[in-house]
């Protein structure tokens, strides 16, 4: 205590310290890369071999992308540009666009020099197909956008297949017959107006199927084109889009039967869905072209792609059931028990409590069947349809101009099936977030 001075005194900051930087390895890439690549022994040798990898992935892919050659008419020419070079023949897609997208028999319109109004039936028809999804995959659009979505399948056949637009009109009044009559006796006895219904479309069709003069085809707007002018990838998505929607309310249709507790009910849909399940699909599409037609009236003909559609759409709906009757067992019997203190009636309780919750569990599941089944429409190729992967392997493979280019025509198809299985898979996440309603 001697020792210390008299006039020494405990010295208290008056104000804070300014923060210091953090230290180098604790920011930037360099802590990213410590923590995800680098954390342990085991994860630097997988991020080593991984790098090595895609370098020796990209260094063979990246020559050949960058220079390819697209302005040529034939792969001899593409050879002689090369000369010897690594290099993709992209040419291929620039000269034969058209048989890959619409086929190689839909007709052009002439009057038009641009080759993208050229086909300005098919493209419309694909334009009002976005329009006519949106109020059903975005719900917080008006509501009265649904009745152009209704209408839309009427329009799109018009544009597409041509012919006297007196067709579509009697179809789509067929329907709507139909519709009126289920709405007037169908709340008094759900079989009396869905029979009902039934009845009244088959005789306004046929009605109209008469007054339809034998030649409008002939003289009419747009000219008609047959199914077996289809194809490209145009086919893959009228395929896709057009069986996707069927099969949704028919699977739905299945599941609810299945559960049914009317045994001739329960047992029917048992047995479709077991033996669906069972068959290949490819077998499907082989009775649709040979064997289907002999269950319709001997002098109707059926024409293939109604066919096809018939073969995928009970497929799929099978696979559909499957996945929402898993829905509807995941749900407590709390739910059924809410819908019976409430009042409802069966078709009722159904709506309004029972399948939406069912459906919003089994979202992933139809999504998944819905990317498989869009996928599986290529195998029509082995029926003598042209889709995108019949016209590589039919006429433009089989052409002396681009007989041997595989990569380029195999890579094209493969990103256009891509971009559409993404963009279906992105938008059932967001709406997986959209409807999520549990605590989070």
């Amino acid at each position: 205590m001697s020792d210390t001075h008299a006039q020494t005194v405990a010295f208290v900051r008056e104000t804070e310290i300014p923060p210091a930087p953090p230290p180098g390895r604790e920011t930037g890439v360099y802590k990213w890369m410590r923590e995800n690549l680098f954390s342990s022994i085991p994860n630097s040798v997988l991020t080593i071999v991984a790098l090595a990898l895609i370098y020796s992935l990209l260094s063979g892919t990246l020559p050949w992308l960058l220079n390819g050659v697209w302005n040529t008419s034939s792969l001899q020419e593409c050879r002689e540009v090369l000369d010897g070079q690594v290099g993709a023949c992209f040419s291929v897609l620039t000269e034969r666009w058209n048989q890959l997208l619409y086929g190689f028999k839909y007709p052009i319109d002439p009057a038009y020099e641009s080759p993208f109004m050229q086909y300005w039936r098919p493209n419309l028809a694909l334009l009002l197909l976005l329009i006519a999804l949106a109020p059903v995959l975005f719900f917080d659009l008006p509501r009265k956008l649904l009745a152009f979505t209704a209408v839309y399948p009427f329009i799109a056949f018009w544009l597409i297949w041509g012919g006297s637009i007196l067709v579509p009109i009697v179809a789509l009044l067929g329907f709507v017959a139909a519709g009126v009559v289920f709405q007037k006796y169908g709340k008094g006895s759900f079989a009396v107006g869905f029979f009902g219904g039934i009845l009244a479309a088959i005789v306004v069709w046929n009605v109209g199927g008469f007054l339809i003069p034998e030649g409008a085809s002939e003289n009419a707007m747009l000219a008609a084109v047959p199914s077996r002018d289809l194809g490209g990838f145009m086919l893959n998505m009228m395929l896709g889009v057009t069986c996707v929607s069927l099969s949704v309310p028919l699977g739905i249709a299945l599941a609810l039967g299945r559960q049914s507790t009317m045994p001739l009910i329960k047992w029917i849909c048992v047995v479709f869905i077991e033996f669906v399940r069972g068959v290949p699909l490819i077998t499907l599409l082989f009775v649709a072209s040979v064997m289907l037609s002999y269950f319709f009236p001997p002098d109707a003909t059926v024409d293939l792609f109604l066919r096809v559609v018939i073969m995928i759409t009970l497929f799929s709906s099978a696979y559909i059931a499957e996945v929402i009757r898993g829905g509807l067992a995941a749900l407590p019997n709390g739910q059924y028990e809410a819908a019976d203190s409430l009042g409802l009636d069966y078709p009722q309780a159904m709506r309004l409590i029972i399948l939406p919750q069912a459906l919003k569990i089994s979202i992933p599941g139809i999504v998944n069947v819905a990317v498989g089944l869009f996928k599986d429409t290529t195998l029509v190729s082995v029926i003598s349809m042209f889709d995108l992967v019949g016209m590589i392997r039919g006429p433009i493979l089989a052409s002396t101009e681009w007989n041997g280019v595989y990569w380029e025509l195999l890579g094209f198809a493969a990103f256009l099936f891509f971009v559409v299985c993404y963009g279906i898979s992105q938008y059932s996440q967001w709406l997986e977030r959209r409807l999520a309603t549990d605590h989070r």
